[in-house]
C-alpha cells in the first residue's frame, strides 16, 4: 500500500498575463499566424493562482509591464535559494527587459539579486531538486550560467544538455515530485518525473543514477505540457491533457490537480513556466 504523500507549503511568485501575446518566435510552438485570447488567458491564469490558494499556498504577484508579452512566464526570470536571487540574462534580446521588474520586486522584498552574466533563463533551466540543482543547456541557458549558479549558491550544480528543440528549457521536460524536503515520507533526496528523449544519452544516464525511481513520461505527455508541472510533495498541479502521466502519478500517491493553461501552450509554456517558486536547498 503506498504511504500518504506530505505536502509542503509553498510560496509562489506569478505575473499577469494582461499583456500576453505571440509577436515573435522564438520556439517552435510560437507562430504569430496563432493570435491569443487574451480574456481566455487571463480567465486560465487566474484559475491556476486560485488553485494555489486553495491548496494553501501564498502567491505573490509582480506588475506586468506593457510591452513584455511573455512576462506572464515567471519562472524563467529568476532562481531564488535560500534568500539569494539569481536573476536572467535572456537569450533571446526580445525578453531581456523581462529581468528588471523581477529583479526589482525581489530587491524590495529583501533578496539578495545577482543579474548573472551568462545566458541564464531562470528557473526554466535551473530547477532546485533537495541537495542540488539540475541545469539545462543545450538551446537557453548556457553551461557557463551552470557554473556562475553554482559558485552564487554553493550547491553542486547537475549539467544537462537537452537536444529537442520542443523541449527548449528544462522546466518542460522534468518537473521535481519531492525534494527530500523532510517531510518524512522517507524519499530520500526526492524524486522527478521526466521525459528522457528530450536528452542527450549522457545526461539520460545521470537521471537514471540519480533517479532510478523516477516516473517516465511519454512523448505524448510531455507534448501535452505535462512535464512543466509543480508538486508540492502531493498535489501535482498538471495540464488536464497529460492524461497517462496524471494516472501512474495517482498510482503512486500522488494527488493530479488538472490546471487547464491551453491558451500559454501558443508560446510554448504552461503551469510551471507560469510559477516562480521561492525555495529552500537542502543541506
Amino acid at each position: 500500500m503506498t504511504e500518504p504523500r506530505v505536502p509542503r507549503r509553498r510560496r509562489f511568485v506569478v505575473c499577469e498575463p494582461r499583456h500576453f501575446a505571440v509577436q515573435y518566435a522564438i520556439n517552435p510552438w510560437m507562430s504569430t499566424d496563432r493570435p491569443v485570447d487574451v480574456i481566455r488567458a487571463l480567465d486560465q491564469w487566474q484559475a491556476l493562482v486560485d488553485t494555489y490558494r486553495a491548496h494553501g499556498h501564498t502567491v505573490d504577484t509582480v506588475a506586468p509591464v506593457p510591452g513584455l508579452p511573455d512576462m506572464v512566464f515567471a519562472a524563467n526570470c529568476a532562481v531564488v535559494v535560500g534568500g539569494r536571487v539569481l536573476g536572467s540574462l535572456f537569450h533571446a534580446p526580445e525578453r531581456r527587459p523581462e529581468s528588471v521588474p523581477f529583479e526589482a520586486w525581489f530587491k524590495t522584498e529583501g533578496f539578495e539579486v545577482h543579474h548573472p552574466e551568462s545566458v541564464c533563463e531562470g528557473e526554466g533551466d535551473l530547477v532546485p531538486a533537495g541537495r542540488w540543482i539540475l541545469a539545462g543547456t543545450g538551446f537557453r541557458t548556457t553551461p557557463e550560467a551552470h557554473r556562475e549558479a553554482q559558485e552564487f549558491f554553493g550547491v553542486p550544480v547537475i549539467s544537462l544538455t537537452l537536444v529537442d528543440p520542443y523541449f527548449y528549457h528544462l522546466d518542460t521536460a522534468l518537473f521535481v515530485l519531492d525534494d527530500g524536503d523532510g517531510d518524512g515520507d522517507g524519499d530520500g533526496d526526492g524524486n522527478i518525473a521526466y521525459y528522457p528523449g528530450a536528452f542527450s544519452p549522457g545526461s539520460r544516464e545521470v537521471l537514471e543514477r540519480l533517479y532510478p525511481d523516477a516516473v517516465v513520461a511519454t512523448r505524448a505527455d510531455a507534448m501535452a505540457f505535462g512535464l512543466n508541472s509543480v508538486s508540492d510533495g502531493r498535489h501535482v498541479f498538471i495540464a488536464p491533457e497529460a492524461r497517462e502521466l496524471a494516472d501512474r502519478l495517482a498510482g503512486l500517491g500522488y494527488v493530479p490537480v488538472p490546471v487547464d493553461l491551453s491558451e500559454f501552450h501558443k508560446a510554448g509554456g504552461g503551469i510551471k513556466c507560469c510559477t516562480q517558486e521561492i525555495r529552500e536547498i537542502r543541506s
